[in-house]
């Protein structure tokens, strides 16, 4: 008759066990997929909530599986080093302002396009349209995979002076982002595009470096502090500033099945509470700036908004092949309800 040791008998016990729990014993084992997210706004911007509603819904939702980092106000990466970040699996989110992808498809630049939308609701729709969801995925051949839109706001200009007319604006050295749809637009003003970094922008305008700037939301002039270095700012909703939420596309499709579907439903989640609270987020930062003082915000009235219009649209034209006619036809389409 076999005869069974102690030992033995504790080690097959375990290996039962062992074979009964894989997933526990895996569990126990493994670390946290770490998901670095950076980008260059204040926490109470639609972009900063977003951010940090993603990081609190992970955790509850998937505990130790996944853990999200949060980098705001440029203290990781400005949005080009960013950019950088994410190709070479430095970082797994960003969150830029489409203005900064142009170089990756060029239909991405539709977003950039003067007075193309006429309120956030269009916006909305034409995301969430046929077009909007191929810009998302356009620029999967550079590795980058767009998972969602997230509403900022509409633009408006500021400067040291009012600009209520185009030729308000002529000679001005007005800051722009990275893209050569906005420089387009300050060039038909006549005045001169300054392509700066966000976190330069500041004192840029202090010291002298830019006159103004050519179209920001009002939460992030607010949380800039712009108004302390700006005494004039105009309501022109001259474009729509939305940001892209993007990753590393093979990062993305590596994360396991269950992992990856449970961050899609999130990100669906926290897209729809950014978007939701957007306007609501601009309107209390453009009452906050009346409330400060020092700086005069001025409404235009339909005849000078028409002359703004008259002034950028010629851009629509110039970039309307490189973008292309049907997602421009498509958007302006969405300014019908």
């Amino acid at each position: 008759m076999r005869q069974y040791t102690f030992k033995s008998i504790v080690f097959a016990v375990g290996c039962v066990v062992a074979l009964a729990l894989p997933g526990q014993a895996m569990a126990a084992n493994s670390k946290p997929i770490v998901i670095k997210f950076s980008h260059v706004v204040a926490n109470d911007t639609p972009k900063g909530q977003g951010a940090q509603l993603l990081q609190k819904l992970v955790k509850e939702k998937l505990g130790d599986k996944v853990k999200i980092e949060v980098y705001p106000n440029s203290s990781l990466y400005d949005d080009t080093k960013g950019l950088n970040a994410l190709l070479t699996g430095d970082v797994q989110l960003l969150a830029p302002s489409m203005a900064k992808l142009g170089q990756y498809s060029s239909s991405v630049q539709l977003f950039d396009l003067p007075f193309l939308f006429d309120n956030l609701e269009a916006v909305t729709r034409f995301e969430e349209g046929d077009g909007g969801q191929k810009i998302l995925k356009s620029m999967q051949g550079h590795n980058i995979l767009g998972l969602a839109y997230w509403h900022n706001g509409m633009r408006q200009m500021t400067a040291n002076e009012p600009l209520l007319t185009p030729r308000d604006a002529r000679g001005m050295k007005l800051r722009v982002e990275p893209s050569n749809v906005l420089a387009a637009q300050i060039n038909e003003l006549h005045a001169v595009p300054r392509k700066m970094a966000f976190g330069e922008v500041y004192q840029g305008m202090q010291t002298g470096v830019v006159d103004g700037q050519g179209g920001n939301t009002w939460s992030n002039i607010y949380s800039q502090k712009w108004n302390e270095v700006q005494s004039d700012m105009t309501e022109s909703n001259n474009g729509v500033l939305d940001y892209m939420l993007i990753t590393n596309a093979k990062f993305w499709k590596g994360l396991p099945d269950d992992v990856r579907t449970q961050l899609d439903d999130i990100i669906a989640q926290v897209t729809k509470s950014v978007n939701d609270k957007a306007g609501e987020l601009n309107q209390q930062a453009k009452q906050d700036i009346i409330d400060a003082g020092g700086t005069e915000v001025h409404e235009l009235d339909k005849a000078q908004l028409k002359e703004w219009r008259d002034a950028m649209t010629p851009v629509v034209e110039q970039f309307s092949d490189e973008i292309g006619p049907d997602l421009i036809k498509a958007a302006q389409e969405s300014n019908q309800s």
